[in-house]
């Protein structure tokens, strides 16, 4: 039997039984079978139930709830998307980019009500969010970030922090800045999931675990017709829709592989640090950490006073696969210690006591897709890019609100029904993509070396916007 506690801290620490469920034993039929037992399954699940009780709904997952993103994020329940306003509105318009981020905004606000309501035990330490800038080369995107976020009416949750302001919240070395906002909450996101899980079946829905979804099939693709299929080794379930909740695990399936890339976060957890050592760095509310530079950094404080820090920088693979060993890679994990005893010098003498990682989901075009075809019986929710805690919640309800056939703001927003574009075919994927890895990095280096903003007009900048 698999360890799944070593999967990472959360899971380890979260104080549920991980023995898998049972897995499924011959076909089966339900009203919506989905795939994916985690948060944007789940989810969707609770929302379904709450809505109409008498559904039959079926989760089917490879491993266990919460094994994947869902059990091993940074701990950010946070506003906000990958995709910027702008571009949003380039694509949509300005409301509606105004009401897709007011919409991830409102769901941080959902998770912890929920939460309260369905007493879920989820760790919720609403301190905001807080991006910090370390010398004088990232200070400007913090003020571009807050007048694009004023130019559509959201700028007065945020404020710019000077450096006194910001060592009010903590101290960090270097930090010149910050852009505050009270939306969002550091929560443990493993007991978010396993919770959501038992919460579902106590509604009604059945969890099979252990059952890897090989294939899938709208109504009209397959035998008689009449029902979309999930189809597995250990038999088939037959759904008058089928949910498509897998994230970057999608790539998996042969028809969705070019859908996603997967991208690998990484991330390393210090030992608990004593008080003296956390009176000098302050950070008592708890606030999600993060930072403007290109290659991804974010931090968060654990309740039991451990720093998390996260950050990309693994390599991206040829071929796009998942495998259990890429969620080490241990240049990336030593590169993101070295980062945090440079943020925290505190952290020179203290033991780094885990390291995970795992895969997300990044569309060709940074933009998130909700979408549901009735005709087909097919739904799904992908393509958060790391912004999965909340915007996954949003899904959840909208797929939810869709499939059952309610007209909500949800239903209205671009997100709904949108189709991003297949990344390339190998070779040109692997060139690209590491071309991009590789380039974002060295512009990030040389800002701090010269001490000046990056220009935004390299051919990388315009990669990592579009």
């Amino acid at each position: 039997m698999r360890d799944y506690s070593a999967t990472s801290y959360w899971l380890e620490s979260c104080g549920d039984d991980l023995t898998p469920r049972p897995a499924l034993d011959g076909s089966v039929s339900a009203d919506v079978a989905i795939l994916g037992a985690g948060y944007s399954g789940l989810w969707t699940a609770y929302y379904l139930l709450k809505a109409e009780p008498s559904l039959r709904v079926a989760i089917v997952e490879r491993e266990i709830a919460g094994f994947g993103a869902s059990g091993r994020n940074g701990a950010w329940c946070a506003p906000g998307l990958n995709i910027s306003l702008s571009l949003l509105e380039k694509r949509h318009g300005h409301d509606a980019a105004r009401r897709t981020y007011a919409a991830v905004t409102d769901a941080v606000d959902e998770i912890g009500r929920v939460a309260e309501t369905e007493k879920l035990d989820i760790d919720w330490r609403p301190g905001g969010e807080l991006i910090v800038a370390r010398g004088p080369h990232e200070s400007p995107a913090l003020a571009d970030e807050l007048r694009e976020l004023e130019r559509f009416g959201l700028g007065d949750r945020y404020q710019l922090l000077g450096e006194r302001a910001l060592a009010d919240h903590l101290r960090i070395v270097r930090a010149t800045g910050g852009l505050y906002t009270p939306d969002g909450a550091a929560i443990q996101p493993a007991r978010l999931a396993r919770g959501l899980a038992r919460l579902v079946e106590r509604m009604g829905a059945t969890i099979y675990e252990q059952t890897e979804v090989t294939d899938y099939w709208p109504a009209g693709g397959l035998g008689d017709g009449r029902q979309a299929q999930l189809l597995t080794a250990r038999g088939t379930v037959r759904a008058g829709v089928v949910v498509l909740a897998g994230e970057a695990y999608l790539t998996r399936l042969r028809r969705l592989h070019r859908s996603l890339l997967p991208i690998w976060s990484l991330i390393v957890l210090s030992e608990p640090l004593p008080d003296d050592v956390w009176r000098q760095i302050g950070w008592e509310q708890h606030e999600l950490v993060g930072s403007p530079r290109y290659t991804v950094i974010y931090l968060s404080r654990t309740p039991d006073g451990r720093i998390l820090f996260g950050g990309r920088g693994a390599p991206y693979r040829f071929g796009s696969p998942i495998r259990d060993e890429y969620d080490r890679h241990e240049p990336t994990h030593e590169m993101l210690r070295q980062l945090a005893r440079e943020w925290f010098p505190q952290l020179r003498e203290a033991k780094f006591t885990h390291a995970w990682g795992g895969p997300i989901g990044m569309p060709r075009d940074w933009h998130p897709t909700i979408s549901f075809d009735q005709r087909r019986g097919l739904a799904t929710a992908r393509g958060y890019v790391g912004h999965g805690v909340s915007t996954a919640n949003l899904a959840g309800r909208t797929l939810a609100e869709l499939i059952t056939g309610q007209r909500t703001e949800r239903t209205a927003l671009p997100l709904v029904n949108h189709r991003s574009r297949n990344w390339e075919p190998e070779p040109f994927r692997w060139i690209g993509v590491r071309y991009t890895q590789a380039a974002l990095g060295r512009v990030d280096r040389l800002a701090e070396k010269s001490g000046q903003a990056p220009r935004g007009r390299s051919l990388e900048e315009w990669l990592a916007r579009h």
